[in-house]
């Protein structure tokens, strides 16, 4: 087994929740808290959590993590 890891940005708004929300129902787990900070070029706020998932595959650089 290995474990894959990806952080889930976007701005502060519904879509970012649905996201994480995906990517839980998809068998991904939370890793640690998520965080926020202001985005000064689009004036809003932006949201980020990691989250990792153990998959049979082997690592590689052009695994699309968001299908996995």
């Amino acid at each position: 087994m290995t474990t894959i890891y990806r952080c889930i940005t976007e701005d502060d708004t519904s879509q970012f929740c649905h996201r994480v929300s995906e990517a839980l129902s998809k068998g991904w787990s939370l890793h640690g808290s998520p965080t926020m900070a202001f985005d000064p070029q689009k004036g809003v706020m932006r949201m980020g959590q990691a989250v990792t998932k153990e998959v049979a595959a082997e690592y590689h650089s052009d695994m699309k993590l968001g299908q996995q």
